[in-house]
Order: C-alpha cells, then structure tokens, then sequence
C-alpha cells in the first residue's frame, strides 16, 4: 500500500476539520496538509497545518510552492450559505457575487494550482464539496437563488477540470461530494426542531469511504455521503 499525501481546504471549518483528522488517522497516509484562513494548528502528527487566502492568486501559488511532495488527493471543503433568497424579491447583484466567492471561485483557483501537484502516473483524486440543492434536475422547491446557483456552477468546474485533467493522467478522477445535513455553523440558522443532524466526525468517515472507492469511471460525478448519485 503506498504511502497517500493529501491537501484539504477548508480546515477551519467543521467538515474540513473532520475530514483531516479522519485522513491524517489512516494507515497509509504520509502528510495531510491542512489549508485555512486562519492557518488554525490541527494537532496531529500527520497534519501539516498551513494559512492561505482561497481568493487571493499570490496567497495560492506560494501555498502551492511550499509543498515539497506530489500529492495524490486534494478535497476542498469550503463553503457558504447566508440568508437564502425565499423569492426573487430578495435577489441581490451583491449576493450573487457572496455566494460565487465562498462557493464556487476557490475551487477554482485551487484547481489552478494544486492539481499540476498532483501525481500524473497513478490514480489521483480532486474532490469539492457541492451540495444536493445544486442540482438543476433535482431542484423541485425552488428559491435559495445565489446560493444554488453557485454550487450549480461549481459542478460545472468540476465537469470542465475533470476533462482536462483526463488529458494530463488517464488515472486522474474529479468529482463533487454532498456532505449531507451536517450540524455546523453553516446549518445551524436553518436546523429544524426534532431533526437529527450529521455530526462532522459522521460526515467526514462517509465521505472519506466514498473518496476512497472512487474508479475512473466516476470521474466528472457528484456522489452524496452514501454514495449515490447526485444529478447534475
């Protein structure tokens, strides 16, 4: 089994920090570097815990430079939902341009520079957290305007890089991840009395089980914390 180094964005966060200490406690693993804002020290041996700004093209090339090793995964865990339009009578230019910043551009910009890190003669992964309301298909409520919009858009990025990354390495998979209802910060305005919510650590161990059993012919998908499918 050879030894995996792992890059997660999002690290401050409740899903990104469940997401590192479940990565960094698998047998296999040589280095999780942690990215955040904040560059908050994940205590663990196998953690490397380092600061960057997701918006910020300079901040990401030398996060990118500082990492000495090919890589084998990256996750973007990062993500935003702020006062979700009801109606269009709630749409704002300035929302929009919220929600694209949190949920779709840093992937991106990621992207840009940390997939020429990643191995090119053996299986590797890119993965980004969507979410089930991105979907088109499955959107039978309606409203969330800017925030559906934006993680819409991300999965059209993770279709597009997973084409072009396919020409670089065969082996090469890109795909988004729905973490479920996950009791954070991010869910708390919106959490219903009575309902159970995922805790991180839950979220986290379903989502890494999913990473792990990702094949070529996943590749361009958006999968949920159980596996399934999520239509674009």
């Amino acid at each position: 089994m050879k030894p995996l180094n792992i890059a997660i964005f999002g690290s401050s966060g409740a899903i990104g920090e469940a997401l590192c200490f479940e990565c960094a406690n698998k047998e296999n693993i040589e280095n999780v570097f942690s990215f955040s804002r904040k560059g908050d020290n994940l205590n663990h041996k196998n953690i490397t815990s380092k600061t960057v700004n997701y918006l910020d093209e300079d901040s990401l090339q030398k996060a990118s430079l500082s990492i000495e090793v090919k890589l084998d995964v990256v996750i973007v865990a990062i993500g935003q939902l702020d006062n979700p339009e009801k109606s269009i009578r709630e749409l704002s230019a300035n929302k929009f341009i919220d929600m694209f910043n949190a949920n779709t551009i840093p992937t991106a910009l990621i992207a840009k520079y940390f997939l020429p890190l990643l191995y090119r003669d053996r299986t590797t992964k890119f993965a980004s957290l969507s979410a089930r309301v991105g979907s088109i298909e499955d959107n039978h409520l309606g409203g969330w305007y800017s925030y559906r919009a934006s993680k819409s858009a991300l999965n059209m990025i993770l279709k597009g890089l997973s084409i072009e990354q396919k020409r670089l390495n065969p082996n090469s998979i890109v795909f988004g991840l729905h973490p479920g209802t996950v009791d954070s910060k991010l869910s708390k305005p919106f959490q219903k009395k009575g309902k159970e919510y995922f805790t991180p650590e839950f979220s986290a161990k379903k989502l890494v089980k999913v990473i792990d059993g990702k094949t070529t012919d996943d590749d361009g998908k958006i999968f949920a914390w159980d596996d399934t499918i999520i239509p674009y």
